[in-house]
């Protein structure tokens, strides 16, 4: 049998990367590997494919994107051959050392700070209450799959001058909240009770009690999937234009939505690409939105009740479906889509009455990140911000662990965290 040529895509901080790796190394199958994250022309190459995710894994020139054990199989000729999925699945998280499974002894503990999500405002409370001598909890249920960790690529993050993978940066504030004393487990909250002064977290291995709690859940996007949407996320598909608006430049891109979102971000792209198309699937936007910027900008086009029907592609997107306005189905050439569909929806719904919440689930604070009980915080996509990025969040995890902090220690004032 000929040696199959192998190239591996990877980019540093990648779980699934790690996947691909052990698998290939487990069935002796040679490869080069190619760092997107170390090597830009490694970048420049992907993006040159119209792929903007790793792993992506060439075997005799045909690709695999993530890691599709079956496929990658069925391309090496190892269809006979035993199942390692043991070792693939096992093999990222023993590099994990931050996550840890619950035991008994978290239930024994009341922590002064529980925070319910450990991106980067969790991991970023974590570093300011653990270093406060609070002790602190942060519960996950996936700490790799959230907005943040799945980013290909950041270098605008605040005094991180080299640029790195979102799942670095996160790996990088978490294992600092770590160093100060925090602790990390892996669980889904099933539902809390905040109405005395312990709070209770019902995971499903036992509660959880606090002192103090900060709900730091991440947004996703709505769940009525357009076809080929979920097929083509990272190859084309977006929901963030501030990350991924740069891989654009100069190329027709498609934005589908009927909120403020979806017009800020076609403003966004526009300064990056050829052709912004507006699709609005309804005449009307939701809410005082203002088209007059779109409207004079002569890269946007605009489209009232225009709506997608499908999305279309081989390795990457190529072209959407559209039901015109006229109810006629056309075919379009894109680069691009941006989902702006009711926007980004906030995992909230495990609080129930807890807290208040807004029409859309997101958790209403005052100026201090405070909700409507004593004592538990809410920040990052949890609450309403203005725009999302990760800096934000970072900073809603420290106002809510100062103000943990406060509450705990029975403060007449927040105090700020100096050397």
């Amino acid at each position: 049998m000929t040696k199959p040529e192998v190239i591996v895509y990877s980019s540093t901080g990648c779980p699934y990367c790690e996947k691909v790796k052990g698998f290939l190394k487990e069935h002796n199958i040679e490869f080069e590997e190619r760092n997107a994250s170390l090597h830009k022309e490694y970048f420049d190459e992907l993006k040159a494919r119209k792929i903007f995710g790793t792993p992506a894994t060439l075997i005799n020139g045909k690709l695999v994107l993530g890691f599709q054990e079956k496929k990658l199989k069925k391309l090496l000729d190892l269809s006979n051959t035993e199942t390692i999925s043991t070792v693939s699945e096992t093999k990222p998280e023993n590099a994990d050392s931050i996550f840890q499974p619950v035991t008994d002894q978290i239930f024994a503990e009341v922590y002064d700070f529980v925070s319910i999500g450990g991106g980067p405002a969790g991991a970023s409370a974590a570093v300011y209450a653990a270093r406060d001598k609070l002790k602190t909890l942060v519960i996950d249920k996936a700490p790799k799959a959230g907005t943040l960790a799945l980013t290909h690529k950041i270098s605008n993050y605040p005094g991180v001058r080299e640029e790195l993978t979102g799942l670095e940066l996160l790996t990088r504030m978490q294992a600092q909240a770590k160093d100060f004393g925090a602790e990390f487990v892996r669980a889904t909250v099933l539902s809390v009770d905040f109405t005395d002064e312990v709070k209770k977290i019902e995971i499903a291995e036992g509660t959880v009690k606090a002192k103090s709690v900060f709900i730091a859940v991440g947004a996703k996007a709505p769940s009525n999937k357009i076809k080929g949407e979920e097929e083509f996320t990272g190859r084309g598909v977006s929901y963030c234009s501030t990350c991924d608006a740069a891989f654009y430049q100069d190329q027709v891109v498609a934005v589908v939505g009927d909120n403020e979102e979806a017009v800020h971000e076609a403003e966004t792209l526009a300064k990056f690409c050829k052709t912004v198309k507006l699709l609005i699937p309804v005449e009307k936007l939701k809410g005082d939105v203002d088209l007059s910027s779109l409207e004079s900008n002569p890269k946007v086009e605009i489209y009232r009740r225009h709506r997608v029907r499908e999305i279309v592609g081989t390795d990457s997107v190529e072209k959407i479906v559209i039901l015109n306005d006229q109810k006629e189905e056309q075919v379009w050439e894109v680069d691009g889509v941006f989902l702006y569909l009711g926007g980004l929806k906030p995992g909230t719904d495990f609080l129930k009455d807890a807290v208040e919440r807004d029409e859309d689930g997101y958790v209403i604070v005052d100026d201090h990140l405070r909700t409507s009980a004593e004592g538990v915080f809410a920040g990052g996509d949890a609450r309403r911000t203005p725009i999302k990025q990760t800096v934000i969040s970072a900073a809603d995890g420290a106002i809510a662990a100062l103000g943990a902090e406060q509450h705990v220690n029975k403060r007449t004032k927040m105090l700020p965290q100096y050397n």
